[in-house]
């Protein structure tokens, strides 16, 4: 790095197998349109999740046009709908146990897992380090830099529950993907937008992904405007 050279310092985005993928490129999405740099990790289970939800195969050798076509879509599945410039992105291979984000000395602002499956929550939990997402989120906690789990199943056991607490006594946020209607949603994307605003906040990352409550009874009905 050349003298006056600033550090790149990007978020680590960690995608897993649980459903949810929208929810993954509406935040990756708001990171790139507020000028953040991102690591992305996308797990083998997430792979087969996309595909079913998108009709999209993600491929190593071919990221960036899968990314594109990816992040293109809306919550509906209806290609075009957004654009985004992948160009400060980085790939990293779940497999890739020598990638950047399995050492603390690799610089980052933390670790944003979306969604995160139970499997997922378990193993950071545990410190299982069995793929590049669990050893980043296991680097993440240790060196005490924000991790941010937006878990996605319903109903949740006791096992994973207790995993949760594991999670949020090492210093992790608990997210859950869950909705909210109060602010005004009108279309699926809205709703998926608020689940990603809420882990952009936990974040400390600013957004306009959805309408805040501002203490006004009926602010979200939009038969009112």
């Amino acid at each position: 790095m050349n003298a006056g050279e600033t550090q790149r310092r990007p978020w680590i985005v960690g995608v897993s197998g649980a459903s949810g993928t929208p929810y993954a490129a509406a935040v990756l999405r708001a990171l790139l349109a507020v000028g953040e740099s991102v690591d992305l990790v996308v797990s083998r289970a997430s792979r087969l999740t996309l595909l079913d939800e998108t009709g999209i195969g993600f491929r190593d050798a071919h990221w960036q046009e899968d990314l594109r076509e990816w992040l293109g879509r809306g919550a509906d599945g209806k290609p075009g709908t957004f654009t985004a410039d992948v160009g400060d992105i980085r790939y990293w291979s779940a497999g890739d146990l020598a990638a950047g984000p399995s050492s603390g000395s690799y610089a980052s602002k933390g670790m944003l897992i979306v969604p995160a499956s139970t499997a997922c929550v378990a193993g950071v939990a545990l410190g299982l380090s069995k793929d590049l997402l669990q050893r980043a989120a296991s680097v993440t906690l240790k060196e005490r830099r924000k991790l941010v789990v937006a878990v996605r199943e319903t109903p949740l056991n006791g096992q994973t529950l207790r995993h949760l607490v594991t999670l949020d006594d090492a210093g992790a946020t608990v997210l859950p993907a869950s909705p909210a209607f109060y602010a005004g949603a009108t279309h699926i994307q809205d709703l998926v937008d608020f689940v990603a605003g809420r882990v952009l906040d936990a974040a400390g990352v600013g957004h306009t992904l959805y309408r805040r409550w501002e203490g006004e009874l009926g602010g979200g009905d939009q038969r009112t405007t």
